[in-house]
């Protein structure tokens, strides 16, 4: 888990990444030619928050591994000031609010799902499509009380009912048990919980299949994907990442290449720099930003995510991935990072039920691991991918529907390829082509 302070003072990195090598520190190395940056690891540190705009949040748990070498969840929860969210409340309803530090709310203080489907022109496809269509989330040990939670989340916001009992709501192992579940993990509760709320915001009528991994190593969520698959899934949602590694390329051929399935990773919570399964070739790669109203015609407006120089959306060029064919900016030689993205900002961050090992009730969560799911649900909006395609691809096909983001930075890269970390017009590394207008640029 990342140990961090505000957005004036650099931070330093606490987490173990999934290389074996260890090192203090982690201010990022960029590698000449390539345009990224390699995170070092470190010792486990104690987490303190991060202040933004007078909001303060902390990573979760599971930004801290449990074993040398396992991958990481990307997300962070406030714990203290007024969000966005309530800040635009405020203004309609005259009444200031704030989040009370390391307490729930009793009420909402994140986006929900109105929000997130009128930022992203979905309130329609919200509506009428999804359908029959099922959402897989993976993610590592288990959360006893995902069902009753993703219940509460549903009800509060009037969505469809997704239970067990109705056909809407699977969780499973990685090996497809439904009674031999991983050890309970009240840190990755905390992911599960934001990963289905995520989902079923923009997708309310999908079906949610919950797969959860034993542990968060490589092998074991890989595995958790591939069963995801078995079960007939055809988008899945992984909000985790660890440092690149020679071994990624052989992990591509074993858990992500499945034609057919659109799957998004999200691209990281470290700024500037590279992460795996987001390297993958065949996955969608989600970056992060700051989603705000404003008085355009689309309502809103958005920027790339960025607190300091170690927090904030990832993005980069791979060491070890290949380019896949669909991808043509002519500064990394091999794949970049991202190619689409959606709001991540914990100081805009979404809204969130949440009771396995904390106080029940409403959180507000940021972190990219929040635009994974928002990504994959908007793919199963969209209807199935073709048969034979790797649907990363598709938003390449139709960059007119999506929303162009053109603001704000994630570090600093080679000037000869800045739009590794900055946002232009057109496609960049934190933003990729840009925040979703409907579903076309996902249909294939």
């Amino acid at each position: 888990m990342r140990t961090t302070t505000s957005p004036a003072s650099p931070a330093i990195s606490g987490r173990w990444r999934r290389t074996a090598a260890s090192a203090l520190g982690t201010a990022a190395l960029v590698l000449a030619g390539l345009g990224t940056a390699a995170h070092a690891s470190a010792a486990p540190a104690t987490t303190t928050t991060t202040t933004s705009a007078k909001v303060t949040w902390a990573a979760t748990p599971c930004a801290t591994p449990k074993h040398k070498g396992d991958l990481t969840c990307n997300s962070f929860r406030v714990t203290g000031g007024t969000t966005a969210f309530q800040k635009e409340r405020a203004v309609e309803t005259g009444k200031a609010a704030k989040v009370t530090p390391k307490a729930s709310a009793a009420s909402p203080t994140g986006y929900g799902p109105s929000d997130l489907q009128d930022a992203y022109g979905l309130t329609d496809a919200a509506s009428s499509s999804g359908s029959g269509e099922t959402i897989a989330i993976v993610d590592a040990y288990d959360d006893p009380n995902a069902a009753a939670d993703l219940a509460k989340y549903r009800t509060y916001y009037g969505l469809p009912a997704c239970t067990v009992a109705n056909g809407c709501f699977k969780k499973v192992s990685q090996s497809g048990s439904t009674t031999s579940l991983p050890s309970a993990d009240s840190g990755w509760a905390e992911e599960e919980s934001l990963d289905l709320d995520m989902a079923s915001a923009v997708c309310p009528n999908c079906k949610i299949l919950l797969v959860e991994a034993t542990s968060s190593s490589m092998a074991n969520l890989g595995k958790a994907v591939n069963e995801a698959v078995t079960l007939g899934a055809k988008f899945v949602s992984n909000s985790y990442g660890g440092s690149e590694s020679s071994s990624d390329t052989s992990y591509d051929t074993s858990y992500f290449k499945h034609a057919g399935v659109a799957i998004t990773v999200s691209a990281g919570d470290e700024g500037y720099g590279a992460e795996y399964p987001a390297a993958s070739k065949y996955v969608t790669s989600v970056g992060g930003t700051a989603l705000s109203t404003s008085s355009t015609t689309r309502g809103w407006t958005e920027k790339v995510w960025n607190t300091s120089s170690t927090e904030g959306t990832g993005s980069g060029c791979s060491a070890y991935d290949a380019k896949p064919t669909w991808q043509t900016d002519t500064g990394c030689a091999k794949r970049t990072i991202s190619d689409v993205s959606a709001v991540a900002d914990p100081a805009t961050g979404v809204s969130v039920y949440d009771s396995y090992g904390v106080t029940a009730g409403w959180y507000t969560f940021g972190g990219t691991s929040a635009s994974a799911p928002i990504i994959a649900a908007v793919y199963a909006l969209a209807g199935t991918p073709g048969s034979s395609d790797y649907p990363a691809s598709y938003p390449y096909a139709d960059t007119s529907a999506l929303n162009d983001v053109t603001s704000g930075s994630n570090g600093t890269c080679s000037s000869s390829a800045a739009y590794l970390c900055t946002a232009k017009s057109g496609y960049d590394g934190p933003t990729g082509l840009g925040t979703p207008q409907g579903t076309d640029a996902f249909t294939g």
